[in-house]
Order: C-alpha cells, then structure tokens, then sequence
C-alpha cells in the first residue's frame, strides 16, 4: 500500500487527506443524522397527549426544543401557540430552513471531494505522463518494460481519485436523500400541529 501511494507522485497526498476528510464526515452525518436524534417517536406521542387536552408549560417547550430539530420545530410553533395560523406558519418556516442548513451540513464538502478527486487524480496521471515522455525525449525510449511500468505508476493516481470519488458520491447522495426525507416528515408533523393549534384556538 504505501508502494502504491509513493509510486502515484506527490498528488497522492492530497488525495490521502480527502479521503481522511470525506471518511470523518460520513461518519459525524451518519451519526447525527440518527432518526432517534432527527425525529424520536416519543415527540410526536407527546404532541397528541398536548392536543387532547393537557397544558404545556414554558418549561416543556423549551426542553422540546432542546431534545431534537423536530422538537425545536414543534417548539417554534407552540411558543406562538394563541397567536394567528399564518404568523405560526411562518415561523415554523423560518426554523425549518435554519434546521434543514444544519441537518445539510459538511455534504456540500462531501459532495466537492467526490468531485474534485477523479481530477487529482488525473492531474497526477498527466503530469506523470509528461514526465515519463520528456524522459523518453532525452534518453530515448529504451527499456519496453520500464515504459509499461512508468504508465502503470501514471495511472495509479487516476485510480486512487476514482476510489475515492465513487464511494463519496454516493453516501454524498444516500445522505441528501436522508436530509430531504426527514424534513418532508418533520414538515408533516408541523402541519398536523398547526391544524391542531387552529382547532383549539377556534374552540
């Protein structure tokens, strides 16, 4: 292994430092991104024993905002609880885009080394290339066999940046979808409180 990174030139060590980058946010994302820690069950159950008839105090609010980004959601909208639908829906909204940036954060760089990998690698292909022809001008062409082995070793870059591109673009996707599903969810929730706060505003 550490023949193949020395043999692959010095863009092997950018390319050794995304791969550290993208593997630590694959697993921070899939960590946090927990259903358990984005939308526990005991919230929702909660919200309904609220909405046939028990009190909510400040205090219950403000720990409902500090256990999840639905119960910070939820909480937005029952702090403002007695006042008109569209004022709560606008503040449901406003939290919602703050907590859908948070949920979102570190993919946009997953996404960029998924991207800029396959072309460090193939910069270190070509400029390995260029080195290997500017020997061939100078000392001719020589041995068939250092020749195959000289564009082995080119290549080894362009291979390193499509392993690495591969595996991030896909868990880059796989956690978007995670995000975009956990918000159409959360954004469901919000919407069932909202009609529960006009029902009981309007009894």
């Amino acid at each position: 292994m550490l023949e193949l990174l020395t043999s692959g030139g010095w863009v092997m060590l950018p390319l050794l430092i995304l791969a550290v980058l993208g593997t630590a946010i694959t697993l921070e994302r899939m960590w946090t991104l927990r259903r358990s820690e984005v939308i526990p069950h005991g919230i929702v159950q909660e919200i309904e024993h609220w909405s046939r008839g028990k009190t909510l105090e400040t205090s219950e609010i403000q720990r409902l905002r500090q256990d999840s980004p639905l119960g910070e959601l939820l909480a937005a909208a029952l702090l403002l609880r007695h006042r008109p639908r569209e004022m709560i829906k606008e503040r449901i909204e406003d939290v919602g885009r703050h907590i859908t940036h948070d949920l979102n954060r570190f993919l946009p760089t997953l996404g960029t080394i998924a991207s800029v990998s396959p072309l460090l690698g193939l910069l270190g292909t070509v400029i390995g290339m260029i080195q290997m022809f500017l020997t061939i001008l100078s000392t001719g062409v020589g041995d068939a066999n250092q020749l195959a082995g000289g564009i082995g070793q080119a290549l080894i870059s362009t291979a390193a940046g499509l392993c690495i591109a591969i595996p991030a673009l896909l868990l880059h996707r796989y956690l978007r979808g995670r995000v975009t599903s956990y918000v159409i969810e959360m954004e469901k929730v919000a919407m069932n409180l909202l009609d529960v706060l006009e029902a009981r505003q309007a009894a």
